[in-house]
């Protein structure tokens, strides 16, 4: 990969420039795992939506309307060229940032947080933007700073400063799940980006420090901890959620109960729809069900991180490893979660949790790296263009 020229091609303007077709494993694999997410949703959310006074498929016909506008999303955001997300990441960064501060003021609270906004009977978090476009952001100033990345002041400072203020504005939500995922996607850019090792080494110790102090204080958090430690110690409060979960993931055996038999969905397992939704999975499809499920996942993200080493540039590899490392950090510590391996941190399941804005943000994070991809066979058509213009200059100079 040749990253040494960071200008942004815009091939709108440039008829001579061939953009490829949009790179069909990473597209099927994507509609794949939807699709799975969607029939999950109907299996774990019916007992709910019934309790509910609602329809049995309430939440199933919502996420399907969510799924295929999403789709369409997808496909848009793919018909762009990257330079264009480059030139408005700033304006992205300053909405999310009004948003996130906005959500304080008139935000709806929830379980002791306020995260959300209604509007339209659909309901979204901002934080879902703040992570799309810190990557945005993010990756530019990389590219801004590219032999510089090894200093403080430019390859540590500027990102700080980002990712304090968005972190800032979502612990006092709180929202500490956000806030990690955050830091994880900072970390990421600028590891790929060339901040010294040294600098991740201070500010890991820094961050623990303050993980430490926001436990102590957030006494939401504190009591999350002590869940994760011993749930079976109080399973009718603090440990209830992932005893549930436990139960159903045992439950699931080898094989499951069956698509759509699930018995902790019966008003026994919180959230059975949503972030616990995967104990669901477990539960009626068993190990080899569930296995298959996050093998697609793996083809998912390592199909990301091949498409990122075939760029044609330095903003377009950090952008669309910076995507796919947000979806696999979402994986694991959703997963890791529901198996109580991690604390509870409320991160939904990509393209499995219900939620409509979360799925149009990741379908259109998935759009960006498509249209990163139609931009790879460009780079092969130009080699080759180059070449027979080589040769016909040496065979005109014979002559």
């Amino acid at each position: 990969m040749d990253y040494s020229d960071n200008r942004i091609a815009d091939y709108r303007g440039d008829s001579s420039i061939r953009r490829g077709a949009m790179d069909v494993p990473f597209l099927l694999l994507t509609l794949l795992l939807l699709t799975i997410g969607v029939v999950m949703v109907l299996s774990a959310s019916f007992a709910r939506a019934y309790y509910a006074g609602a329809s049995t498929t309430y939440y199933f016909t919502r996420q399907l309307f969510f799924a295929v506008s999403g789709v369409a999303i997808m496909i848009v955001a793919s018909r762009f060229p990257i330079g264009f997300y480059r030139r408005f990441s700033t304006i992205i960064l300053l909405f999310s940032l009004v948003l996130l501060a906005l959500v304080l003021i008139g935000g709806e609270n929830s379980g002791g947080a306020t995260r959300w906004f209604t509007i339209g009977g659909i309901t979204f978090q901002p934080s879902e933007i703040a992570k799309a476009a810190v990557i945005l952001f993010d990756a530019g100033l990389v590219c801004r700073y590219k032999n510089r990345m090894g200093s403080f002041r430019y390859g540590v400072l500027p990102f700080v400063i980002v990712a304090g203020l968005v972190v800032g504005l979502l612990i006092l939500e709180p929202h500490l799940s956000g806030s990690i995922i955050i830091l994880l996607v900072t970390a990421t850019i600028m590891f790929l980006g060339g901040t010294r090792l040294f600098w991740f080494i201070l500010g890991g110790g820094g961050v623990l420090l303050g993980g430490v102090v926001v436990i102590n204080i957030l006494a939401y958090s504190s009591e999350r901890i002590s869940a994760w430690r011993d749930p079976f110690a109080d399973t009718g409060d603090t440990g209830y959620q992932i005893v549930q979960s436990l139960y159903a993931i045992g439950s699931g055996g080898l094989t499951g109960l069956g698509l759509g038999n699930s018995r902790q969905k019966y008003l026994y397992l919180p959230e059975e729809h949503n972030d616990f939704i995967f104990s669901v999975v477990c539960e009626e499809l068993g190990f080899i069900g569930a296995s298959l499920i996050l093998l697609l996942f793996a083809l998912l993200i390592i199909r990301g991180f091949y498409l990122a080493m075939h760029c044609r540039d330095r903003y377009s590899f950090l952008v669309c490893a910076g995507f796919t490392a947000l979806l696999a950090f979402q994986v694991i510590l959703n997963v890791g979660v529901v198996t109580n391996l991690l604390p509870c941190t409320g991160i939904s399941l990509p393209f499995f949790s219900y939620g409509g804005t979360a799925l149009w943000l990741q379908l259109a994070e998935m759009g960006i790296i498509l249209s990163i991809s139609r931009d790879i066979p460009e780079k092969k058509f130009v080699r080759e263009r180059g070449k027979k213009t080589e040769s016909a200059v040496r065979e005109g100079a014979q002559t």
